[in-house]
């Protein structure tokens, strides 16, 4: 229903209630507790409850949002990355996160990369954000690596985060 995406080694598939236990895992992994906050996904019940309200709601709205990294040689489900619209943040947001035996592969990169053209080129986005807790170097690297300047930060549900920004002008 909606457009999934290819890069040389993944699958960028719309997530769907079919990705429960692996957004059960994902939302539960030490980084995202510590980087990106507890979502209180504590059991399946919650990971489809979180996919309906948050994931498949925002689909419905504006025809993206989040997509789970499918890995092509073997079909495991190794993280997500997305175009979100976050609550307390103008504009759309590029977010990402691997299940730790998958970080340092290369797979944020090509993923954020791929759906970045994406923004630009399918959506025809003028603009993405993104925002990042300030320990989390490995994600503000990536960021400025796929051209992203920093604005800063900004104040999300009384959280400090560091907020960056990229045009459609900057990325062709």
């Amino acid at each position: 229903m909606y457009q999934s995406f290819e890069t040389p080694r993944l699958l960028l598939k719309p997530t769907t209630l079919a990705d429960a236990d692996f957004i059960l895992a994902l939302l539960n992994t030490p980084k995202w507790l510590q980087f990106i906050g507890d979502r209180n996904v504590k059991n399946l019940s919650d990971a489809e409850a979180y996919i309906q309200s948050r994931i498949i709601a925002q689909y419905q709205r504006l025809g993206f949002g989040n997509y789970t990294l499918i890995r092509k040689e073997d079909g495991a489900k190794i993280g997500s990355c997305g175009l979100y619209s976050r609550e307390g943040l103008a504009g759309i947001d590029l977010g990402y996160a691997l299940l730790p035996s998958y970080e340092g592969k290369g797979y944020g990169s090509e993923a954020a990369k791929h759906l970045l053209e994406a923004a630009f080129q399918v959506f025809q986005l003028p603009v993405v954000k993104a925002i990042t807790h300030p320990a989390n170097t490995a994600s503000q690297q990536l960021l400025e690596k796929l051209g992203f300047s920093s604005l800063g930060t900004t104040i999300i549900q009384e959280e400090t985060l560091c907020l960056y920004e990229i045009t459609n002008a900057q990325n062709l």
